[in-house]
């Protein structure tokens, strides 16, 4: 079944891209039927309104106070009948207006295996650790930052001699497929929080 979204960003979006490519070459089964954003300079606005998607930028003031811009964007996304609120590269924690509105609806992409380098840095702490594999994490959000249940995980090993930006590149690029795969699997009602906050997949 096709399923609505609502996609927050803050940056250049290119996760968002990768889901509206593979909704446009028709392997996603989903609509994008809101694109917030928390910066007004995000590049990700431009790939949303390239799309035709309809956009919401909120302004510092109101993020000031974030109950009261998650309770907007709550609103907003609650009126367009929104299933799942995906986080491509938001850098704001999400708080309980919008957790309660989509409660294991909230889901996020994290550059490491979780839980191992949660945070704003994983990429670089990764790397400064010297791990010999690193990958990408996609879980349900909740009230704990990156701690959430964990839906994917794809695994990295990390080549010697490749530099932050070179580990940072080959993260991205598992990011623009596990993402929309993911998202996939929440349009085929395949995916299940079990009491214990582990996810079951039911097989295809």
């Amino acid at each position: 079944m096709s399923i609505k979204l609502g996609v927050l960003i803050s940056g250049s979006g290119t996760n968002l891209q990768a889901i509206i490519d593979r909704i446009a070459d028709g392997t996603l089964d989903a609509t994008i039927e809101l694109v917030v954003s928390s910066r007004p300079s995000a590049f990700g606005l431009k790939r949303a309104e390239a799309a035709g998607l309809q956009t919401l930028t909120l302004s510092k003031e109101i993020y000031a106070d974030p109950e009261q811009a998650d309770e907007i964007i709550a609103s907003e996304l609650s009126r367009r009948g929104v299933d799942y609120v995906i986080m491509a590269g938001y850098m704001r924690k999400v708080h309980d207006p919008i957790l309660a509105a989509f409660p294991n609806r909230v889901v996020n992409l994290h550059p490491a295996l979780l839980p191992s380098f949660p945070g704003a840095h994983a990429i670089a702490d990764a790397y400064e650790r010297g791990v010999k594999v690193t990958g990408v994490t996609v879980h349900f959000a909740n009230a704990d930052y990156d701690a959430g249940p964990i839906i994917a995980q794809r695994a990295l090993p990390v080549e010697e001699g490749w530099t932050v930006d070179e580990l940072e590149e080959h993260i991205h690029e598992i990011e623009h497929e596990l993402y929309p795969e993911v998202v996939g699997l929440l349009a085929a009602g395949r995916v299940h929080v079990r009491e214990n906050l582990t996810v079951a997949i039911d097989p295809a």
